[in-house]
């Protein structure tokens, strides 16, 4: 009896020993993977130019090697933990924060460097993030903001010499043709006022600064597409010709420089009404593009445009065969498709089968909501590609 309760006691004994060495060794293998997750944690903190900010007192609690030698410096600057507890107060669309602010470098370079943190909750709560060298980018994006106020400055006069030419012809007409028949007065005042329309145009939307802006300029809530189209539709509608806006699956919001657009689709419009017949619509169409981006579309029922002229549509001063008596400068296509291309878009039109032609602007939507929308080349007559 006594042996039986010997043997059970040490096949007890055993099977807890080797529960235990078998517990031993998994806490083994936890603590190694612990230590190797630690290790590659240090080995991120190391090489990613990260820091840790206090969320309340705003002290700089660390910072990586990496981020040390991006700024230049043996040490963090004393300065430098106010600038990057700054990035808690700009928002970006993903819920963290950012801030893009200038360094001067320990060999003495200036750099642009931006701060994306996110704030950890706990106590204390702590700003977690990492600094990167945009100093190219912010290069470039200069460099396209000057680029594009030399192309407005360009277009400006491009506009603006014709036009005083013009201006100044017309007055001398109006000023010694007193003896002219009411017709023909009725013809120059006409003339004068399609002057002083274009005049207000180009000094309400073609000024360096306003062009260089569109695009980069980031509307913070956007705008609805259709309130576009609707917008645009209600000023075209006239007793001769009934607009209709039709959409299908449009974005709620479209990044642009509304007036801009407005200013696109009213030349467009005008253009539309007069060609196309009294009594016949005019429709405005919004939908989502099969190569991606939207495109907003004017379709008119007028005689459309010759297959040999398409090209030349939207070049400075280019006036069809079929304008005729129509008053016009062939200036309000080529500034639509200027200031769809500052947008990153297209502006092109083509002749349709059942008669008239249609007119589309292409715009893209980019996948960064921070991304601009202006191209950054130029044509060979400078219009933005």
């Amino acid at each position: 009896m006594l042996s039986t309760t010997l043997v059970t006691l040490v096949i007890f004994l055993l099977a807890a020993l080797a529960s235990l060495l078998w517990r031993q060794r998994r806490l083994h293998a936890d603590l190694l993977r612990a230590r190797a997750a630690e290790a590659r944690l240090g080995l991120l903190a190391e090489h990613g130019a990260g820091w840790i900010v206090d969320g309340a007192t705003r002290d700089l609690l660390y910072i990586s090697p990496a981020a040390l030698r991006l700024l230049g410096e043996a040490a963090a600057p004393a300065a430098l933990a106010a600038q990057l507890a700054g990035a808690a107060s700009t928002d970006t669309d993903e819920g963290a924060t950012a801030l893009v602010f200038e360094h001067l470098h320990g060999d003495g370079r200036l750099l642009t460097l931006e701060a994306t943190a996110t704030l950890v909750a706990g106590a204390p709560a702590l700003l977690v993030g990492v600094l990167r060298d945009v100093s190219v980018a912010a290069a470039a994006a200069l460099a396209q903001e000057s680029a594009q106020k030399r192309f407005a400055s360009m277009l400006s006069h491009e506009f603006r010499t014709p036009l005083a030419t013009i201006d100044g012809a017309i007055q001398r007409l109006e000023m010694t043709g007193v003896d002219a028949d009411e017709a023909t007065r009725k013809r120059y005042r006409k003339i004068q006022s399609a002057v002083d329309r274009l005049l207000e145009l180009i000094d309400e939307y073609l000024s360096p600064e306003r062009m260089a802006a569109i695009g980069r300029q980031r509307q913070p809530d956007g705008m609805a597409p259709l309130e576009l189209l609707e917008g645009a539709a209600a000023q075209a509608r006239s007793s001769a010709h009934a607009v209709t806006v039709s959409v299908d699956g449009l974005p709620a919001h479209l990044r642009c420089d509304p007036d801009g657009m407005r200013l696109c689709l009213q030349v467009l419009l005008d253009n539309a009404r007069a060609y196309t017949p009294e009594g016949s619509p005019i429709e405005l169409r919004g939908r989502p593009s099969a190569e991606g981006g939207v495109e907003l579309c004017v379709l008119d029922h007028g005689p459309g445009v010759e297959d040999d002229e398409l090209p030349k549509l939207f070049d400075k001063f280019f006036r069809g065969r079929n304008a005729g008596a129509h008053l016009g400068s062939g200036l309000g296509l080529y500034m639509a498709r200027s200031v769809v291309e500052v947008h990153g878009g297209t502006l092109t039109a083509q002749n349709r089968a059942e008669g008239g032609a249609t007119f589309r602007i292409w715009l893209p939507i980019p996948a960064d909501p921070g991304k601009s929308l202006a191209s950054t080349g130029c044509n060979s007559d400078n219009s933005l590609k």
